[in-house]
């Protein structure tokens, strides 16, 4: 399922890789016991997230997973309420190396080394500033999908995310990592990569521009790789 990884979340492999995913431990229960597919996951901090599960998953869950259990599962996180206040979260892994070989996802046969801990509750979100409020302590990241079809157009989806982020930096590619308290995503860190327009007036040669603040870093990648 996650091929031969020795993390739940690939790193990135291009500066400008758009993605939206995370880590959830906690009990999934489904809705309907005869469709496993959409239900809840109770978190480890009581928080109920309403998920559903991806295809390629679900019969993974129904051949090995024991859903009385907790599980890190790793999720894309989504915003269905108007006001963004509520996450929820499309389940397109399980991170369980003491069950399964992530090679062919059977029951392990030879003892594998032992995996580094995986955080619960962290989230990588990689797209465009779109909004901010620093007052509020809130931003919208735009993220963009690739579709299969390589002649169809990207589409993309928004997230509410908590932080301070400056209006300086509306427009840029950042990259941000979050922590899961209850229903949203709190910053703990970002960088700001790049402006996303770069022929803007006043950005100097090229239309880029150095933003210079204690937690954030400007690179120069060359070209837009799209991942969830």
């Amino acid at each position: 399922m996650l091929g031969m990884r020795k993390q739940p979340i690939s790193p990135v492999t291009d500066p400008l890789q758009f993605r939206a995913i995370g880590l959830v431990r906690g009990i999934y229960k489904p809705e309907d016991p005869d469709c496993i597919s959409r239900g809840v996951i109770h978190a480890m901090d009581e928080t109920q997230l309403e998920a559903v599960l991806l295809g390629r998953v679900i019969h993974l869950v129904q051949r090995y997973v024991d859903l009385n259990q907790p599980h890190l599962w790793v999720c894309y996180p989504r915003n269905r309420d108007k006001t963004r206040s509520k996450l929820h979260l499309q389940v397109m892994g399980i991170w369980e190396p003491k069950l399964l070989n992530p090679a062919d996802e059977s029951p392990q046969q030879v003892q594998a080394p032992k995996a580094p801990e995986a955080p619960d509750g962290y989230f990588s979100i990689r797209g465009e500033l779109i909004f901010t409020d620093p007052g509020a302590q809130k931003f919208l990241i735009k993220i963009r999908q690739q579709p299969q079809d390589s002649s169809k157009r990207p589409r993309s989806f928004k997230l509410m995310l908590h932080g301070i982020v400056p209006r300086r930096v509306l427009h840029h590619f950042l990259s941000v990592d979050l922590k899961r308290r209850g229903q949203s995503l709190h910053t703990e860190h970002y960088d700001v990569i790049q402006p996303m327009n770069r022929g803007r007036p006043g950005r100097g040669p090229g239309g880029r521009k150095r933003v210079n603040q204690d937690r954030s870093s400007v690179s120069r990648p060359s070209r837009l790789r799209f991942s969830i």
